[in-house]
C-alpha cells in the first residue's frame, strides 16, 4: 500500500501534467477528478478499519466533495483576480474556505443518500459559482525539474493525509479521503507557471470530473457492507469510469 501511494498519485499527476500541455487545462481537470486518490486512501482504511467503517468513511466522502469544490471556488476566484503568480495568497484562501465547510459536514451523519445528495447538488450548482473564464496565454512547455517538483509534492499530501486519515474516525477519514491533493498541487504549479487564468479553468473543469468520483464514493457505501472488498471496489471502480465516459464532452470541451 505504501509503494501504491508513492507510486500511483505521482504518476497520475505526471500523466495529467502531460495532459495539459498536449490538450489544455479543461482535458487535465476533468482527468483530476478520478478517484486515484481517494480510491487507494478508502481501501487503506478498508483493509486496517473493516467494511463498515470504509462504508461510513466513504458516504462521508460523498457529502465532502463541498468543501473539495469550496477549495476550487476559492482558489479560481482568488487566481483570477490576483497577479499570475500570486500562489501562495490563494493557495491560503482556498485551504481556508475548505476548512470552514469541512468543519460542520463532518458533524453529518454518514448515510450514502444524504452524502449522494449533497455531492448532486454540489457539482450541479458549482459551475454558476466560478468566475468568467478568461483568455489564457499559449501553453508553456513544462521542464523535468517542474515535473519532479509536481510528483514530490503529490507524493508528500498523498503520504500525509492518507497517514492522517488512517488515524482519525470514520467522519475525518471520508472528508480527508477527498481533500483536493491533486485540485491543490495541480491549481498551484500551473499558477505559477501559467497564471491564475489557467489554473481556474482547469479547477472549473476538475468539477465535471467529479461526478466519477462522487459515483464511486456512493457506491462504496452501499456495497461495502453487502458485498466482499474486492467485489464492491471493483463495482465502484465500473460505476466511475462508466460516469466518467459519460461527462467526457462536457468536460473535455473546449468552448
Amino acid at each position: 500500500m505504501l509503494a501504491l501511494k508513492l507510486l500511483l498519485v505521482p504518476t497520475f499527476l505526471l500523466l495529467v501534467s502531460l495532459a495539459s500541455q498536449r490538450w489544455g487545462p479543461k482535458v487535465a481537470g476533468w482527468l483530476a477528478g478520478l478517484p486515484v486518490v481517494a480510491g487507494p486512501i478508502l481501501a487503506f482504511i478498508a483493509l486496517e478499519q473493516g467494511p463498515a467503517f470504509a462504508a461510513a468513511s466513504a458516504a462521508t466522502a460523498a457529502a465532502a466533495l463541498l468543501a473539495s469544490v469550496s477549495f476550487s471556488i476559492a482558489y479560481a476566484r482568488a487566481a483570477n483576480a490576483a497577479d499570475g503568480r500570486a500562489w501562495p495568497g490563494a493557495l491560503g484562501q482556498a485551504l481556508l474556505a475548505w476548512l470552514i465547510v469541512a468543519a460542520p459536514l463532518s458533524l453529518l451523519p454518514p448515510h450514502p443518500l444524504l452524502g449522494l445528495g449533497i455531492a448532486l447538488a454540489t457539482l450541479l450548482l458549482a459551475p454558476r459559482l466560478f468566475p468568467p473564464p478568461r483568455p489564457l496565454d499559449a501553453p508553456i512547455r513544462l521542464r523535468p525539474g517542474e515535473m519532479g517538483l509536481r510528483m514530490a509534492a503529490g507524493a508528500a499530501l498523498t503520504l500525509g493525509v492518507s497517514g492522517a486519515a488512517g488515524a482519525l474516525g470514520s467522519h475525518w477519514s471520508g472528508m480527508l479521503a477527498v481533500f483536493p491533493m491533486l485540485g491543490s498541487t495541480l491549481a498551484v504549479f500551473s499558477h505559477r507557471a501559467q497564471g491564475g487564468a489557467y489554473a481556474a479553468t482547469l479547477l472549473r473543469a476538475m468539477v465535471t470530473g467529479l461526478y466519477s468520483l462522487a459515483a464511486f464514493c456512493v457506491a462504496l457505501a452501499l456495497l461495502l457492507d453487502r458485498l466482499a472488498m474486492p467485489l464492491a471496489f471493483a463495482l465502484a471502480t465500473a460505476l466511475c469510469l462508466a460516469v466518467q465516459i459519460a461527462t467526457r464532452k462536457a468536460g473535455t470541451s473546449r468552448h
